[in-house]
């Protein structure tokens, strides 16, 4: 087979993707873009994984010392490479699961715990179908009546806490109610955000938690230099905010900004038009006079969008702003108020790199050739044929497991099941313009460049790279004889 692939394969054909890019849903000229609006956690602040470690410890011993789950749950330590973003968790059955844009279950990644429920389970759980109809799923920010989806970085440590709960329960034969279990565990990772724990840990270590802060500044100094307006919005504290970019940017740092917004309550600051805004003094205190304007060099608190645009005037495709919560920064942005997004996607570096790998290339390739061949030779129904195609089926399945598993070994890649969109990327490309690894992606693009969608073929517009593979593969001698058996 690898001999076949390689000369399938036209040479130079891996290692053409540049986890550096920026990749586009959709047209965007960056010369007509004036204004440039970001969010902060995960945008201009990149966190390391060390972070994770520390929020789903600190759950672990909240859930143990205050809800008073059992003591042993404190042997458990996080496990970064388990879980994924955009996995969707049923409340109700403690299953956690990836579910493809159809919004089909893909089996074999459908886990109770740490253990992964049989394919049988699967059907009889859901009514003979891997279907999940929409109203169990989720409502316009992904959270249904009994689905939650996670499409935040900060909820990794809670998918994995929430597993190895599950799996002590489940192991220990203690009966318990699944919801419960989830509420605990969700309001145990809350109260470590809530309570300012994480605030105080990265503020403590600046050094240790942030990453990239040269390229924060490079990115926002040249949008300056080239005459752009800056905002940010964010719900994180002032005092937070304030250290994190005096880290990375510099002691004047808000002299770059027009206008920066803390605890802005998203997504509720776009759909909301009862909050006002609060002006803080220099030391972040908060203020009681009425906002009017919106000055530079000030800093507001709350508010909503809605002042927002009266007061600056600032709006439509004009605008860009930067996120990587699909559903809380990006969604309403797009699809009531026709600003352009761009999606900060930081797990696209190692799926990028995954991809590009011989490995991956050759798999695919041989993935897609038995996929041609078993539409075009199905038609032969005698029992040799029958006893090949079989065969094909099996080793098809084989090749999709060993793709999947070279990105993640019980969800595989956040973008893709099998072969179909994940329910992250269909939200992925509704939800943004663009998206990319990180803000540092602007610095490798001119301020007027346009970023052009590429066009990739419907199923009923033919592929002719994979009518071509096809058609190679049909003239080695097996194919041949196979082509023609009847």
């Amino acid at each position: 087979m690898k001999k076949l692939v390689h000369e399938l394969i036209p040479p130079g054909i891996c290692n053409l993707l540049n986890p550096a890019n920026i990749y586009s849903n959709n047209e965007v000229k960056l010369e007509d873009i004036e204004i440039y609006g970001f969010d902060y956690d995960y945008t201009l602040a990149q966190y390391s994984n060390l972070l994770h470690t520390m929020i789903f410890n600190t759950a672990r011993e909240i859930l143990v010392n205050q809800y008073k789950y059992p003591e042993g749950i404190k042997n458990y330590e996080y496990q970064p490479n388990f879980a994924i973003r955009g996995l969707h968790y049923d409340v109700k059955k403690g299953f956690l699961m990836k579910i493809d844009a159809f919004h089909y279950v893909q089996l074999g990644t459908v886990y109770r715990g740490f253990s992964p429920v049989p394919d049988e389970e699967v059907f009889q759980m859901y009514e003979g179908t891997q279907h999940v109809p929409l109203h169990r799923m989720s409502d316009f920010y992904g959270k249904g009546p009994s689905m939650k989806q996670f499409m935040d970085i900060f909820s990794l440590p809670e998918m994995t806490l929430l597993s190895w709960v599950n799996d002590y329960f489940n192991t220990h034969n203690i009966e318990y109610d699944p919801v419960h279990l989830f509420r605990d565990v969700s309001d145990a990772v809350t109260s470590v955000h809530v309570k300012g724990m994480m605030y105080n840990w990265i503020e403590k270590d600046l050094e240790k938690y942030i990453l990239h802060g040269d390229e924060t500044y490079a990115v926002l100094n040249r949008l300056i230099n080239n005459g752009k307006k800056l905002f940010l919005i964010t719900n994180s504290p002032f005092n937070f905010v304030d250290k994190g970019m005096k880290h990375m940017v510099g002691k004047d740092w808000r002299d770059l900004f027009d206008l920066v917004i803390v605890q802005a309550d998203k997504p509720g600051f776009f759909t909301d038009k009862r909050k006002p805004f609060r002006r803080l003094d220099a030391t972040g205190m908060l203020q009681w006079d009425k906002i009017n304007t919106l000055e530079k060099g000030k800093m507001y608190k709350q508010g909503n969008l809605f002042d927002f645009l009266r007061l600056t005037g600032w709006g439509g495709s004009k605008v860009l702003y930067f996120g990587d919560h699909l559903y809380s920064d990006l969604a309403d942005l797009m699809l009531r108020h026709g600003w352009r997004t761009g999606a900060i996607v930081p797990e696209l570096e190692a799926e990028i790199s995954i991809i590009n790998t011989e490995q991956f290339t050759h798999g695919l390739t041989w993935l897609q050739v038995l996929t041609g061949l078993l539409e075009r030779l199905q038609v032969y129904r005698d029992a040799e044929s029958k006893q090949v195609l079989n065969e094909w089926i099996k080793e098809r399945h084989e090749l999709m497991s060993l793709t999947k598993n070279l990105f993640n070994p019980q969800f595989g890649s956040i973008f893709r099941t099998y072969h179909n969109p994940t329910y992250f990327s269909r939200r992925l490309c509704r939800f943004s313009d663009i998206y990319m690894s990180s803000i540092s992606c602007l610095l490798n693009y001119d301020t007027t460049y346009t970023f052009y969608p590429r066009r990739t073929p419907l199923q009923h517009e033919a592929p002719l790279w994979m009518d071509q593979l096809c058609t190679g593969c049909m003239k080695t001698p097996f194919l041949e004889e196979m082509v023609h058996m009847r």
